[in-house]
């Protein structure tokens, strides 16, 4: 969980967009991803499009660029970014709409040279305050990544139950107060905003000594996780990897938080005694003090890699 200058882990802004930020490990990614020219390389979360569009500088024609998100909005700022930068020698650029949860139905097997998925919130989302993503802005409880489908954050905390929203926001945002806060939003329901949620939960769970999170960092993380189907999601996508990858094709996965990075670090371990994958990263890789004093949002993100036997 990002303890620095916003609420939420996010994916570092992608590449020069409105905030200014750049994405988070980009050169590590780019690394990792070991790009070959002509090769086709599916960019699973692409954002704002700025990972997508370091692949394709590198991919080159006749290559294929795959881009995915559930966020329509994001995707039309990426088309514009990725199509604008095109020309002689750049790749074919296809950009889907939907989850990263498909890509097991919706790409043949072994058909990607690459595979990267940079989990979190994108900054257009968080940085939007009607998106309902931050509670450092006013904004309505919507926190859906795809605006099209889903129940909203608000219909979840209004319509859930004590018990079951307790124990929603226990498991996904790692919060020791989950009953405490469950009861005092249930008390004080309806609950329509953004702010009006941050102000029950710190007055029903103040921050200890020792942190230096907002005392309703964690269940915002936990209402978007559930909302979005984010864990579940993530499963599918790594049970899909290795058949959607081409023998010697890479998986380069950014997380940031706990959650996510025990997913990802347990399914390419066991893809490792399976032998389906070769392990290029022991440990993750975090962000250098430079990144980070650049861009804080980056300070909780792990990448971890994996190529295909």
């Amino acid at each position: 969980m990002d303890e620095g200058s916003t609420n939420t882990p996010e994916r570092g802004g992608h590449g020069g967009s409105k905030s200014g930020h750049v994405p988070v490990l980009l050169k590590e990614a780019i690394d990792f991803l070991a790009i070959k020219r002509g090769g086709t390389y599916i960019d699973a979360t692409v954002g704002l499009g700025g990972h997508s569009l370091e692949i394709a500088r590198r991919l080159g024609a006749p290559g294929h660029l795959i881009g995915l998100d559930k966020d329509p909005a994001a995707l039309d700022e990426a088309r514009i970014r990725l199509i604008s930068s095109g020309g002689e020698g750049w790749p074919e650029v296809s950009l889907l709409h939907g989850s990263f949860a498909e890509i097991g139905e919706r790409f043949q097997p072994a058909s990607a040279d690459g595979l990267l998925a940079d989990l979190g919130v994108s900054s257009l989302q968080l940085d939007t305050p009607s998106r309902g993503f931050s509670f450092q802005a006013e904004g309505a409880l919507d926190m859906r990544m795809n605006t099209q489908a889903g129940p909203t954050a608000e219909q979840v905390v209004n319509q859930t139950d004590e018990v079951t929203l307790a124990n929603l926001i226990y498991e996904f945002g790692e919060e020791r107060r989950s009953r405490r806060i469950a009861r005092a939003i249930v008390r004080s329901r309806p609950i329509l905003t953004t702010a009006q949620l941050a102000a029950v939960i710190s007055t029903a769970a103040r921050s200890m000594k020792h942190e230096r999170i907002h005392p309703a960092t964690r269940t915002f993380q936990a209402l978007r996780i559930f909302v979005n189907s984010e864990l579940e999601d993530l499963r599918k996508l790594l049970d899909a990897a290795p058949q959607l990858l081409k023998p010697g094709g890479r998986l380069v996965v950014i997380s940031f938080h706990s959650l996510e990075d025990r997913i990802v670090k347990d399914a390419m371990r066991e893809g490792a005694k399976l032998a389906q994958y070769r392990l290029l990263t022991k440990k993750p890789v975090t962000a250098s003090e430079e990144e980070i004093d650049r861009n804080p949002r980056s300070r909780s993100a792990k990448l971890r890699a994996a190529e295909r036997i």
